[in-house]
């Protein structure tokens, strides 16, 4: 079975036939950064990263650029109640996304853009754009024409032209030729950053700038554009018009993600209930933290909760665990073993996460049992099975991205522990098992649990 996806333009699911065989070009809108990421803004992330890696793991060579929205109204927003520059606040919390995005694991992109940096390709688009009679400059803005387009436009999001609200982009509907016209182009204002245009002085609308950069990138056709579903309109409806309009394929697949909630609501800053990362990699591990958002189907919503999040990982954990006892009995695992093929199904189904993770489950049990009866040949099957899934996945506890965190301190952590292990030995061997049992349960006390096994004590961190 070759990868299907659902393909929200179409609202089917469709076989994936890129452009350029052999080769596969994703567009993935990233972060507009007036603030730093809660986890509904790296849950997209995430997804997206498994699709990339399951891509690659297919034999693709993937072209993935994530782009930065780096001047927009709510930037310069918080520039203002700051009294700080703009790109300050731009240049803050792009390195906030960053570090978000590192630590749950999420491959670098390719190429990742920002939009200040193509404005030359945003002004040839539009002057493209007014060539073919879809945009129009008005009083220093420059509008996309959506009657122009009356057609196509409201496909993507399903709506018809007659019944969509008005753009609301401008402090003066009198420069349109209709309310649902766009904005491409803002024109100056005082205070406000600004590039030299044919049309004057000014800064980019919201949608022009990905449209720009994925073509440039990626081409005027290319394989998959994704984000979160609430981007479906109107910035993704905007980016089909604008590109299709100057004669541009663009997407040949639209990919959105659900969204993460908090009660009925969609978590966001302008809510206050954002959950940020820093605090989030406080309450569990960052690889659980990406278990817990990569578990779920890309497409369904997540509702947040202490309890799922703390189910989450504790089904990390008994992964965790087999793959750690059998990496003590295995000392080789074949990265190039099979992946079940259950797993690769699962995956090639519109990205599958649960029925993979349901298949990862799986031979972890079977391992577990292979381990018990000692069947050394099973286990290192089912462990070069397991760590290969969690590759695809990004969640394998043996990578160099996760066995790294907390590196400096687990030589002197390893010190300590081993000392207290052999206090215990010694006190087991003189039959003083009162005093062997206090310091294991110092040992608890401290969050590191023992483990006897018949090759001796082990032992790990508690979570």
């Amino acid at each position: 079975m070759s990868l299907h996806i659902y393909d929200t333009s179409a609202r089917t699911i469709r076989e994936f036939v890129p452009v350029e065989a052999g080769r596969a070009s994703i567009y993935l809108c990233g972060a507009t950064v007036q603030a730093p990421p809660h986890i509904g803004h790296i849950r997209s992330g995430v997804n997206f990263d498994v699709l990339r890696r399951w891509l690659t793991r297919s034999g693709y060579d993937v072209m993935f650029c994530r782009n930065v929205t780096d001047i927009d109204d709510k930037i310069i927003r918080v520039s203002a109640e700051e009294s700080v520059p703009w790109f300050v606040v731009a240049e803050r919390n792009q390195r906030a996304f960053t570090w978000a995005y590192d630590t749950l694991g999420c491959l670098p992109p390719t190429v990742e853009p920002r939009a200040t940096g193509h404005v030359p390709e945003m002004i040839t688009l539009m002057e493209r754009l007014i060539e073919r009679g879809h945009a129009y400059a008005s009083g220093g803005d420059v509008y996309f024409d959506v009657r122009s387009y009356s057609e196509h436009y409201g496909k993507l999001s399903n709506q018809q032209l007659e019944n969509m609200r008005p753009a609301a982009d401008t402090d003066d509907e009198s420069c349109k030729r209709d309310p649902r016209d766009f904005a491409l182009w803002k024109g100056a204002k005082p205070g406000e950053p600004t590039w030299p245009t044919p049309w004057g002085l000014g800064r980019p609308g919201w949608h022009l700038e990905c449209s720009a950069m994925a073509t440039k990138y990626l081409g005027p056709t290319f394989d998959i554009h994704g984000g979160g579903i609430d981007l479906m309109f109107p910035h993704h409806e905007n980016e089909i018009a604008q590109s299709q309009a100057a004669g541009d394929g663009f997407a040949r697949y639209w990919m959105h993600n659900g969204m993460l909630k908090i009660g009925a609501e969609k978590m966001s800053k302008s809510l206050g209930n954002s959950l940020l990362i820093p605090e989030m990699v406080q309450k569990v591990r960052p690889v659980e933290l990406r278990y817990y958002l990569a578990a779920p189907h890309y497409r369904s919503s997540i509702e947040y909760s202490e309890e799922a999040l703390r189910e989450a990982a504790a089904a990390y954990q008994r992964i965790e665990g087999f793959v750690t006892r059998a990496a003590e009995v295995i000392h080789d695992v074949d990265a190039h073993a099979p992946l079940p093929q259950a797993f690769a199904d699962a995956l090639n189904d519109d990205l599958g996460t649960p029925q993979a993770l349901a298949v990862v489950h799986e031979v972890v049990r079977e391992g577990n049992v292979a381990l018990a009866h000692g069947d050394k040949e099973a286990v290192a099957r089912l462990l070069a099975e397991t760590q290969n899934m969690l590759d695809v996945l990004g969640l394998d506890p043996r990578s160099p991205q996760w066995r790294s965190a907390g590196s400096d301190l687990k030589p002197v952590v390893d010190t300590l522990v081993a000392v207290a292990l052999e206090q215990r030995k010694a006190a087991r061997e003189r039959k003083d098992y009162a005093a062997a049992d206090a310091i294991r349960d110092r040992l608890t006390e401290a969050g590191i649990t023992v483990e006897d096994t018949p090759h001796g004590p082990r032992w790990e961190l508690g979570r």
